[in-house]
């Protein structure tokens, strides 16, 4: 009341209350607009894909214009809901939008438009809702299908027919299915990259997969084929037991720990079917045998089991006494029959202190700890046996209610499950993914054969000789998720050179606010006293390179003050290739390996300004996009200019920043043959092309290219072939273009001829001769010394590069 009473211009401070009151509405009226997008769609910062993509087709079935055509702003709202489905399902905008919020998507292309109420009702998100089906796509097929079960997937487009004709079959079939293998369905119109790498050119197709092994269906559309098709695949043995195998086989079983489901077949009552038979032995495959008996051929044997009518029993092998050692099972259903089996079967290992660190240093290991309740409490996680043996992964639980100590020393403060890799105890990986069997499994596969760490305060590699790369994440936290099969590629292909560790920030809050971390998922490389934050794409590739980008650096990362001198007062014989960026804007990430790519040809010096840190000096140089590629050429040669081109690969950029280079490769007479190449004392690497041919064309900014990277080394000329066609013809010259090497052998005449270079991109060629240059070396001695300076002068060359 005082402050709209205070609105009165007469009173004092009247006008300053006014402009504060509108000033706050506006805010209002901002942060309206700028609803975040997960409160769009209704759900939390850690949904997964399957999750957002329900909440994004509940949402569009609720309000969509087309149901409601006269609401006000409908189609603004809906559209908005639309682009936060689009960010918060795309990894990389996801992740830009989590750390920038809209800033960080000013770079993308929005879609402007949606699709019709029927599409959203009828095709999008099919199979999303079903139970016994799982939706894979982008994030988590390779996991799927690499665990080790059975999988039969289903491939669909959202507006195909048949496809949609086909979708109750697909449910009952998965239904009949459960337990014996994975049913799954792909939306190659969502996950198209997925589709298009398993040569999916027609819907549906139907592959059932099983650690690589493909097998590609092709009958008719019923549950029957699709069934019949399937136990194709199951091929546990089924056996039928009798007075002079039944023993021997139980007692062989008892002793490697699997027990037996056997089938009594007698002339009263029921008893499984072969084909129940035979899917109960894929579906209990590794934990139990399965067989049966003809009780009419061999009553007598039946009634030692206590058998009088047809019944099926599991034989366990954990248990001494015979009364307890046996379960008779009522139902013929396979499904009941699997997992009342699996609930009698023997627990995992219990692992406590005083065992643990001899078990796990040793041996690898998947470790469930939990706090009173059951952990891995669900039954088919004994599965885990059977899918991580050959990898000889052992299973075992801890109870931290009872082994308080040992979970606190691996910072344990929550139900979780730990691969250890056998090199230790502090070699091991904490999992924080789905509960989902295949997902364990895969995760355990992929920890194993990868060396990425799970640090904590003790072992954080603050003042470690050996550079560590460390991805800060919290648990519930999707692209983190998404991040971390990535991490152990590049973990695998840099063994030995880089090490890999994960800090989870909600156990080790004091170590991420040291290192001022602020969003998941961050990387950081750690390299003694220097530290280097990542900002490329999040793949085993984007990693790789930024790792060997920092072993051995190849572009100069400037600051106001050493842009102004090594760029500004470069050398006059020095040109320089300058990318403006800022981290948050994606075609400035996608441009890193491409940049790098230009600088490691070493035919000008590049390097990088952070407009993010330095915005005013950007502002200063008149940088109004990013990111804003400019040359700066050899003094005199041309003025400094920006790339205006639409494509940023590393060849593109290449081709143009060499236009403003002066020429390194030098035009040849057949005078200049006779007299420089054949019969001169240095190394020559010729072009022999004709003006009229267009591969020439294409292929001359390449051997520039190599020209600039032999330089003092290797002279690089070109021969016209149509100017000098003689010439051309006793050089044996019968295509264009042809790149041959004449090097300096001592002797006063060169062979014509020369030595063929095959390769047709200026690293590839460069290598190429580094290879000749050597191979001479080795095996003349005559020319060893000038072949050897020749290096010498390549490498210092090169070396001058670096430390520049």
């Amino acid at each position: 009341r005082y402050l709209w009473s205070s609105l009165d211009s007469k009173r004092p401070c009247g006008n300053t209350l006014l402009a504060l009151i509108i000033i706050i509405a506006s805010l209002v009226a901002i942060s309206s607009t700028d609803e975040d997008y997960y409160g769009l769609l209704g759900v939390t910062k850690e949904a997964s894909s399957r999750e957002i993509r329900r909440a994004f087709k509940k949402h569009a079935l609720a309000t969509h214009p087309d149901t409601n055509p006269k609401s006000e702003g409908v189609h603004t709202r809906f559209l908005r809901v639309r682009r936060a489905y689009e960010v918060l399902t795309d990894e990389d905008l996801r992740r830009k939008y989590d750390r920038y919020g809209e800033k960080g998507l000013q770079d993308s292309q929005e879609i402007d438009g949606y699709r019709s109420y029927d599409f959203y009702r009828y095709d999008f998100g099919v199979y999303d809702d079903d139970l016994e089906i799982i939706t894979l796509d982008r994030e988590d097929f390779d996991m799927a299908v690499n665990s080790g079960e059975l999988w039969f997937v289903n491939f669909y487009f959202p507006n195909c027919a048949d496809c949609h004709d086909l979708e109750p079959t697909w449910r009952e079939f998965a239904k009949e299915m459960e337990g014996l293998l994975r049913v799954a369905a792909v939306d190659c119109g969502y996950s198209g990259d997925v589709c298009k790498r398993k040569g999916i050119t027609s819907y549906p197709t139907f592959l059932l997969i099983k650690a690589g092994m493909v097998g590609k269906y092709l009958g008719d559309r019923s549950k029957e084929s699709l069934t019949n098709f399937t136990m194709q695949f199951v091929k546990n043995k089924v056996t039928e037991l009798w007075q002079g195998n039944v023993f021997g086989e139980i007692e062989r079983a008892f002793v490697s720990g699997i027990g037996w489901i056997i089938t009594f077949c007698a002339e009263t009552g029921d008893c499984l079917s072969s084909e129940a038979r035979q899917k109960l032995a894929g579906m209990l495959d590794g934990l139990a045998n399965v067989g049966w008996m003809d009780c009419s051929r061999q009553p007598d044997l039946c009634a030692s089991f206590d058998v009088t009518s047809s019944t099926t029993a599991y034989f366990s092998p954990s248990i001494q006494t015979e009364k307890q050692s046996t379960l008779f099972l009522q139902s013929l259903d396979t499904k009941e029959i699997y997992s009342e089996v699996l609930q009698r079967m023997p627990d995992v290992e219990t692992l406590t202190k005083d065992i643990f660190s001899d078990k796990v240093a040793r041996h690898r290991w998947l470790v469930s700890f939990s706090f009173g309740q059951a952990g891995l409490a669900s039954h088919k996680y004994k599965k885990l046996k059977v899918l991580l043996k050959d990898l000889h992964i052992q299973v075992g639980k801890v109870d931290c209610i009872t082994q308080a100590e040992l979970c606190g020393s691996l910072y344990i403060q929550e139900p979780s499950i730990v691969v250890f890799k056998g090199l230790g105890i502090n070699e091991f990986e904490i999992y924080h993914g789905g509960d989902m069997l295949y997902e364990v499994a895969s995760f355990a596969k992929d920890s194993v054969r990868a060396h990425v760490t799970t640090l904590r305060p003790g072992h954080f590699p603050s003042d470690r000789k050996e550079p560590w790369l460390v991805e800060f994440f919290i648990p519930r936290c999707p692209p983190c998720h998404t991040l971390l099969p990535e991490l152990r590629k590049a973990s695998v292909q840099l063994f030995g050179q880089v090490k890999f560790g994960t800090l989870d920030c909600t156990v080790l809050k004091e170590l991420c606010r040291k290192h001022n971390i602020r969003s998941y998922p961050t990387m950081v490389l750690f390299n003694q006293s220097s530290i280097h934050g990542y900002e490329g794409r999040h793949s085993a590739e984007g990693i790789v390179d930024f790792v060997e980008h920092l072993v051995n650096p190849v572009v100069v990362t400037l600051t106001p003050d050493t842009f102004q001198k090594l760029v500004k007062r470069r050398e006059s014989t020095e040109a320089w290739l300058v990318d403006f960026y800022v981290p948050w804007c994606g075609p400035c990430q996608a441009l890193l390996p491409e940049w790098r790519k230009v600088a490691r040809v070493r035919a000008l010096v590049v390097g990088t300004v952070d407009c993010g840190k330095y915005q005013s000096f950007c502002e200063q140089e008149d940088v109004q996009a990013y990111p804003e590629i400019r040359l700066f050429p050899q003094s005199g040669s041309h003025p400094d200019r920006s790339y205006g081109g639409w494509s940023r690969d590393a060849a593109s950029l290449r081709t143009w920043a060499l236009e403003s280079l002066p020429r390194a490769s030098e035009d040849l007479s057949p005078e200049d043959l006779r007299k420089h190449v054949y019969s001169g004392k240095e190394h020559w690497v010729l072009d022999f092309s004709a003006p009229w041919c267009e591969p020439c064309q294409d292929f001359a900014p390449e051997f520039e290219l190599l020209a600039h990277m032999m330089k003092g080394s290797v002279r690089a000329g070109k021969v016209d072939c149509h100017t000098h066609s003689q010439a051309c013809e006793k050089a044996g010259i019968k295509s264009y273009p042809t790149v041959r090497f004449y090097p300096y052998l001592g002797s006063s005449k060169q062979d014509q001829a020369g030595e063929p270079i095959n390769s047709r991109d200026a690293s590839g060629m460069a290598d190429a001769l580094r290879r000749h240059l050597r191979q001479l070396s080795a095996r003349s001695p005559r020319t060893s010394a000038k072949v050897k300076v020749s290096l010498l002068c390549n490498l210092a060359i090169t070396t001058v590069f670096n430390l520049t």
